[in-house]
């Protein structure tokens, strides 16, 4: 068995092209562009595990995924990929970053690469993850899936006054697409908060962890209170419910953007 060294990979992608994150069948994702590129670089099949998944068209700012590079290459996937070769264990951070980024898309911008131990795991070893979400007003062009376009602004003292209900609890049930196979529903939110800034709106929400379309249905039932449809107190409610109906429609996915994620040894 071939020795094997652990990396991780920072990075960053505009999701307006990209059907999210994870390999999916008959359609284009970040994580697929991403393993074709390390295998041209590296001539050796690369498993990529993510630090998460990001629906289609979610953008994220940081990202983290780990790798392993091993001194011999699998016979089969030799044979399937047509490798030309084994490649090393060990790599060089720089130059192979740089040839990364020399051939993927400009939407997909690798920040560095990082030797860590073999037992590191972007996923399960993340402490918190930070998403943003983002709201104009007025008609930009540069803005368009980048950011949701809204006529009227909502009451931002409601929405953040329901925020810091959300805080209060740990199983969001009521927030999380159904059928996703998770151990458990709950999260600690150490951050909600709404920040108007240059004529937008930011919505900054961090947890140790996140169900599958979580934001983007807290910031749907926040809307709902700031447009005053709902009383802020009744997203209590609606959190104690564990029911997904009861709470907002999910927002569109052009606003939001994974920021942050952090992990106790870098």
């Amino acid at each position: 068995m071939s020795e094997k060294q652990r990396y991780f990979i920072e990075l960053a992608y505009d999701g307006t092209d990209f059907h999210g994150w994870q390999v999916q069948p008959n359609a284009v994702t970040v994580q697929e562009v991403l393993n074709d590129a390390l295998y041209t670089v590296l001539r050796q099949p690369i498993e990529t595990i993510g630090c998460g998944r990001t629906d289609t068209g979610v953008h994220a700012r940081d990202f983290f995924l780990h790798f392993d590079v091993g001194s011999t290459v699998n016979s089969q996937w030799s044979m399937d990929k047509q490798a030309i070769g084994p490649g090393p264990s060990t790599i060089d951070l720089i130059k192979t970053a740089n040839s990364l980024n020399a051939i993927l898309p400009n939407t997909i911008a690798i920040k560095r690469i990082i030797p860590v131990d073999a037992e590191a795991h972007a996923r399960f070893d993340a402490t918190s993850r930070s998403y943003e979400y983002h709201v104009h007003f007025n008609k930009d062009p540069f803005k368009i899936n980048h950011s949701w376009q809204l006529r009227d602004k909502p009451d931002i003292a409601l929405m953040n006054a329901a925020a810091r209900i959300i805080m209060e609890h740990t199983d969001f049930s009521c927030f999380s697409k159904s059928n996703t196979q998770t151990y458990t529903n709950n999260c600690k939110i150490t951050r909600a908060e709404w920040v108007y800034s240059k004529h937008c709106l930011v919505f900054h929400i961090t947890a140790d962890r996140f169900l599958r379309n979580m934001v983007r249905a807290i910031v749907g039932t926040l809307m709902q209170v700031g447009r005053k449809e709902i009383q802020p107190e009744d997203v209590r409610a609606i959190i104690e419910s564990k029911n997904r109906s009861n709470a907002g429609t999910s927002v569109p996915a052009c606003g939001l953007y994974l920021t942050e994620v952090k992990y106790p040894y870098l």
